[in-house]
Parts: C-alpha cells; structure tokens; sequence
C-alpha cells in the first residue's frame, strides 16, 4: 500500500533531498565551455538553505511573514526560496527590468511590489542594491551574502497545508500586476497533477530551464517541481538565453534534457538557431511545453522541422494552457501527441463566436489543441455577457475551478470578486471545447470589433511579423475608434529596416491577406520600443494609450 506524498512544501523538499540528483547552474559561456556549469546536489543545497531559514529567523521572520527576494537567477537566490518556505514564510519574487533604459520605473515599480505584499524583509543581491536605495518606510533589507546561519539552530515550524507559500504577480499584459496568493495545497495539488499528466519520472526526467523565476512558469512550474521530487535540473538566466538563443538548445544536448518550457516566441528563436547548429542530440527531449503567450502553430512546424535534423521527435511539442491563478498548469496534452490544430471556418468564428470545423484553406484558422485539465481542475465556457454556460464549440470565457485555483489577491477584495463567479474563476480568455480539450481564441479584452466581427489581434500580429524587416514577437495590434467612426485596426511594430516604407507597405498587405480587412495604421517603431511585461509580455493596453496619447516614436 503506498503512502501519501507529504502535504507540504517543506516537507516534500527535505525527501527530496534524500535522492541522488542535483541542480546545475549553467553559466552563460556554457556553449564554448561546458566546465562553467556549477552542480550542486539537492541535498547540498537543502543544508545551504537551512543554514539560510535559520538565519532569516535570527533576522526576526516568523511563519506567515512574507520575505521579498530580488535578484538575477543563481545559486544565492534558489537558495533564499527555499530557505524561505523552510522557515515558514510566503515567497515574493520581485521581477527585474526587462530593459537597462526602464530602471526608473522598475524601482518604482519594486517598491510599488514590496509595500502591496506588506514585506517584512527584502533579501538582495549585492549587484542590486545599489539601484534600490532605501527610503523611510521600507521594511528592512539584507544582502544575500550576509544570510549566514545554523542549519541546527532552525526553528520548524509545524506543518500547515493551508499557509501562504506564494504572493505571486500576474504579468500584467491586460492590466496593473497583482498578487496571486497560493498556498502549499494549492501548489502541490496543481503540480502533483501536471507531473502525473506529463509522465514525469524522477529517474529518467532531466529539467532545463532559462525562466526567470519571479514568473509563474519558471519558479513553479520549472524549479519547484525538481526541487520538491529530486529531479535533476540545470538552470540558467533568461539573459543567457536572450543574448544567444542556440544555447538553450545546446545545454538540451549536453544535460541529455527531457523537458523544458518556453513562450511561442522562443521557439521561433530556437528554429533559426537549429537550422544552422551541428552535432547535437536532441532524441532524449520529450516534453517542448510551449505556453505564457499564444500558441503559433506555424511557429511550432518550423521547430520540429528543424529540430528532426538533430534528432527532436515530432511528438515532443507541447502546446498547452497555465497561468498564475491556477498556479501555473491549467491544460495538458498527452505527452508525445505533438502539436494538433483545429481548423475552423474564420467568419464562422469572428461573426457567430462558433468554431464550425473546415478543411485547411483561405477562410480558415489553425487553432492549436490544448489537452485537458490538469489534476481536479474544472472548465467550462460561458456567454461573457449573460454568464449562461455554452455548448462544445461555442466560444466564450474560459472559467476554471478546481483544488488548484487561488482563493484571490492579495489585499485586493474587489479584484477579486470581479474575478470569480462563486467558485469558477474567469480567466478573461476567449476559447471552446471540443471533445474535453480546450482551444483559446484570444483574450476577451483585446478583440478588435470591426462591422460585427471579432478580429483577434495574435492574426494580425502574426501576419505583420512574418514580413522581412519587422522583429519576429514584436508586434502590436489593437482597436481604436477610426476614421469613419467605427472601430479600425491599429499594427505597431518594432524594425530595424532603414527604409520603413516597403516594410508599412508590406504589412498593410500581409494583414489583409490574413483577416481580410487593412489596418488603418501602421507604426514602425525602434527595436526596444514596445512596451513589455516584466516576463516579456506584449502589453496592448498600454501600447494603445501610448497611441493616442501620440507618445510613439516611429523610426
């Protein structure tokens, strides 16, 4: 008779460590010299941070408090989360600016983060604090190196399920971030679900990771389920891989990786990098979850074209749905199923909200298949108007429900009931069912409504990208009122081409071929331009007050 898997975080980490595997720090010259990668096992690391819990409470944290963690991804600040749920206490991962010209309205925006999760200590990296200086008010802060305690000195706490592990920040890409709370049963019911639905084995799985860990994906979904089962991993900084994208598929080849994950746009880049790579081994991989942004189906063909040449099998793609108030795993596919669309009829779709089935042609959009609920979770899809449930095929708001699923945000009670309708959660996004498995169209506050038809903005988004000139997942597309008062389509686009026309001309073109009508406007703006979340998410809404405020600033 099995015994029950320990209910809480800690408790899963320190059984965790009692296994052979470890965590690899990868460094960013791993490409050219393998030797600067840094394993530390499991158990190592669970000393170091009992060593750390101890002294986080000789610091004056006690269980419930909640300790903000600031750095870049490494050794110290794996070390500080665990370190954190060991002495009883809620993880905040502030994010880092996601550009050097944004430092401003990153301090403001930490500081912003710190206060709305009423921190009781702030734990930085040295390189930080000089950005980050103290003001009255703040709660205390400490340097990572300065975190030395006793292992034997360390207070357990008793176990509790039900206290807050997480205060975790929604991206923010539809509106301002706010913090998820999660608790362990929330954590450990959502991942024991996605490691049963994704056939983990910690005996065979090897985990490589480039996300940042202040993102959902990349601290739950990537870190914590190795560091809670023994997993061996190797971790690297979302730099390492935006300054040279070849490297995510060449540490897959030398850590022998079986699953990782990325957003659609990653593996756009990672297609053209192993178009022109040789002698890797890329057999072993197994799980490609592509997830955070919209999955392109066009984008996921040309990665597993490219990647056969190195041995990657088809059935590696994994197209799937997740986001923080859930956790982080809401949909799965069966693993080595692929990638599978469901093409529909597009007027059919953008007129009467229902995707009719049709064969592969003009008129039609590919829509990637999503799988199936992960663990207990619940969908369903309803009229966002009328709240009425709707029938397999029928788009509306996707609603989920399930053990998994947040009770709501932090301090914010209004934001909260505006999210839920009694126990389902609305997500905001526009998808349907087919046969159980879920399909998204969009997000519900971004469609564009053009003479009763709901455009999406991913189609002209991805038909603006695929011109020559324009940045691959740098592209903008939003509604305003125009010209003959009624809704017209606004691209903003980031290139580098040093004659812009051809470029505007060309997507005016492209778009319309895709959805059938031009965009009244197209902006080309400077590489860099666009505004982002702090996990690399297109930000329309505010792209489109940029644009009426005439703040861009086309090349």
């Amino acid at each position: 008779m099995s015994t029950a898997a320990p209910a809480t975080m800690a408790e899963r980490i320190a059984a965790a460590a009692q296994r052979s595997g470890g965590i690899t720090f990868l460094g960013s010259d791993l490409g050219s010299n393998p030797g600067s990668a840094t394993e530390v096992p499991w158990s190592q690391l669970y000393t170091d941070a009992r060593d750390m819990a101890a002294a986080l409470q000789a610091r004056g944290v006690r269980p419930g408090d909640h300790v903000a963690l600031l750095g870049p991804t490494s050794r110290g600040l794996v070390t500080a989360i665990q370190a954190t749920w060991l002495a009883g206490a809620t993880v905040v991962v502030l994010p880092l600016p996601m550009r050097l010209g944004s430092f401003d309205e990153f301090v403001s925006q930490t500081r912003a983060r710190v206060v709305n999760a009423d921190a009781s200590l702030v734990v930085m990296d040295p390189d930080l604090a000089a950005f980050l200086e103290p003001a009255a008010g703040d709660p205390p802060r400490v340097l990572l190196t300065q975190l030395r305690g006793r292992g034997d000195d360390l207070v357990t706490p008793p176990p509790d399920p039900d206290r807050l592990a997480v205060v975790q920040f929604t991206s923010g890409s539809t509106a301002d971030p706010k913090g998820v709370m999660l608790t362990d049963r929330h954590i450990l019911s959502n991942l024991d679900g996605a490691m049963a639905a994704a056939h983990f084995d910690p005996d065979s799985d090897v985990v490589v990771s480039w996300l940042p860990l202040y993102h959902d994906m990349g601290l739950l979904g990537l870190l914590t389920i190795p560091m809670i089962t023994g997993i061996p991993m190797a971790l690297a900084g979302p730099q390492d891989f935006m300054s040279a994208p070849a490297r995510w598929v060449e540490w897959m080849s030398h850590f022998g990786g079986t699953a990782t994950a990325g957003p659609n746009f990653s593996y756009a880049l990672s297609a053209r990098a192993l178009r022109r790579l040789t002698g890797l081994d890329l057999s072993p991989w197994r799980i490609a979850l592509n997830g955070a942004e919209p999955v392109d189906p066009a984008t996921v063909e040309a990665f597993c074209v490219a990647g056969e040449a190195h041995g990657l099998h088809r059935g590696a793609a994994f197209p799937a749905f997740g986001m923080a108030e859930v956790t982080i795993a809401g949909t799965f596919p069966d693993p080595g199923s692929g990638l599978r669309t469901d093409v529909v009829d597009r007027r059919l779709l953008e007129s009467d909200r229902y995707a009719a089935p049709s064969l592969e042609g003009s008129g039609t959009r590919a829509l990637a298949l999503l799988g199936r609920p992960v663990g207990d979770l619940e969908l369903r899809i309803c009229d966002p108007r009328s709240g009425d449930r709707l029938a397999e095929r029928e788009v509306g708001e996707l609603q989920i429900r399930g053990t998994s699923v947040t009770s709501g945000y932090y301090k914010q009670p209004e934001a909260t009931a505006d999210t839920f309708d009694g126990e389902w959660l609305k997500t905001g996004d526009l998808a349907y069912l087919v046969d159980g498995e879920l399909v998204v169209c969009g997000r519900l506050k971004d469609v564009i409504i053009v003479g009763g038809r709901n455009v999406f903005p991913e189609d002209v988004e991805r038909a603006a990208a695929s011109v020559e000139g324009v940045r691959a997942g740098n592209v903008i597309a939003f509604g305003v009122e125009g010209r003959r008062g009624r809704e017209a389509v606004i691209v903003v686009a980031e290139t580098r081409a040093d004659d812009p026309h051809p470029v505007r001309k060309a997507v005016v073109a492209k778009v319309l071929d895709a959805v059938g009508l031009p965009p009244e406007e197209v902006i080309l703006v400077p590489p860099g331009s666009l505004p982002k979340t702090s996990s690399g998410k297109l930000q329309r809404s505010l792209c489109r007050a940029r644009y009426l405020e005439a703040s861009l600033t086309p090349v």
